[in-house]
């Protein structure tokens, strides 16, 4: 079965263009500069005494002050105004063989035709520029413009088209750019609601197990355990919506502190089996908070992994310390190591881990260890905290 595709065309690609967004609202700053072209206006119209219709010429250039003032929320309209006068200006002109009845002032206009181009849709750019583009023509015929006044203007209206799309195009890569980052952080966040679910629902995992062992002989330590169990899964709860909150936003949002290392202690596990003994050597301050971050989510997995698949291990060892300008991360248990002839596969979660520490430009392994159990180690680099 053969597939047609429909080729889209650049000129219809372009009439379908929405307006960029992002246009600033009307400011102090637009009122002060619409202020002092009408000022301007007003004293060139007054000190040209030979200018023809010097009235009507200073009243219709003051019709330029609301195109002005409308130039980003209605580009359209603000230059079918502006240049409009300029229009009827020419007509005029023509119609009674008045050879200069224009403000210098005037030029102003060329501004309307940059908020065109920079702020209006694919369609009011191209209905636009063709209203422009004749009333330019239309004022080089009734001034008998030479060739060098035609390429001067030319030239001209095309510096002023190019320079705003230059900050159209730059201004959406910009928004591009945000966006993929705002994505990569929503990935990075999803690895770690992996691993914070990952983490808890082993921890209530192990939990239950042990109200199941204590159930029948202690049951007062069983409603301990259960309620350990409830306090662990509220929590898991309140992270998930938190996490999947943050997921689900389209603008940016303040987000919480991340855990670092000096947040691992809450890992430790001393009652429970396999217990979970935490240490740290060394200055461990002026971490760069990826790397602070990063710690405590290599070692919160490390030992999720531990407890989900360490035989029979009764103690897993957590140990942080500082080594020059590099911080090592080694997480032990003392499982059973099953003998393997090659390699596994490594999964989502070891992947991950292995990633972030290379991202960091750190790296990990993961592998058994030499008096058995498994050994988890990572080193990253100090950077530079902030």
């Amino acid at each position: 079965m053969v597939i047609a595709r429909r080729s889209v065309r650049p000129e219809r690609s372009f009439w379908q263009e929405p307006r960029p967004p992002g246009a600033a609202p009307l400011g102090r700053l637009d009122r002060w500069g619409v202020g002092v072209f009408a000022l301007a206006a007003l004293v060139e119209g007054a000190a040209r005494p030979d200018l023809a219709w010097r009235s009507v010429v200073t009243v219709l250039a003051l019709v330029l002050v609301p195109a002005l003032l409308w130039r980003r929320a209605r580009p359209l309209g603000a230059v079918l105004v502006g240049w409009g006068v300029v229009g009827l200006l020419s007509v005029a002109q023509l119609a009674t063989g008045v050879r200069d009845v224009g403000l210098v002032s005037m030029t102003v206009v060329l501004l309307l035709l940059f908020s065109l181009v920079r702020w209006g849709s694919g369609r009011e750019v191209v209905l636009g520029a063709a209203f422009v583009m004749a009333v330019v023509v239309l004022g080089m015929v009734v001034g008998a413009a030479g060739w060098a006044d035609v390429f001067g203007g030319t030239v001209l209206l095309m510096l002023v088209v190019a320079l705003a799309a230059v900050f159209r195009y730059r201004a959406d890569l910009v928004r591009r750019q945000l966006s993929e980052i705002r994505n990569e952080e929503r990935v990075a966040l999803a690895r770690e609601l992996h691993d914070t679910v990952a983490h808890h629902v082993s921890a209530i995992a192990v939990q239950a197990q042990a109200g199941r062992v204590v159930a029948g002989t202690q049951p007062e330590k069983a409603v301990d355990v259960l309620a350990a169990i409830e306090s662990e899964a509220s929590r898991t709860l309140a992270e998930m919506r938190s996490m999947v909150r943050v997921l689900r936003e389209e603008d940016s949002v303040d987000y919480a502190p991340q855990p670092g290392v000096a947040d691992l202690p809450a890992l430790a596990r001393p009652d429970a089996t396999p217990t979970v003994e935490v240490s740290l050597d060394g200055s461990l301050r002026g971490l760069a908070r990826p790397v602070d971050a990063a710690l405590y989510r290599l070692a919160q997995e490390s030992v999720t992994n531990a407890v989900r698949h360490a035989r029979g291990a009764t103690c897993v060892a957590i140990v942080v310390c500082r080594e020059s300008d590099a911080v090592r991360l080694r997480v032990t248990d003392d499982g059973e190591t099953e003998p393997r002839l090659a390699a596994p596969e490594p999964g989502f979660g070891l992947l991950g881990m292995a990633e972030r520490a290379q991202l960091l430009g750190g790296s990990l392994t993961a592998g058994p260890g030499p008096g058995g159990g498994w050994v988890v180690e990572a080193t990253l680099p100090m950077g530079t905290g902030s």
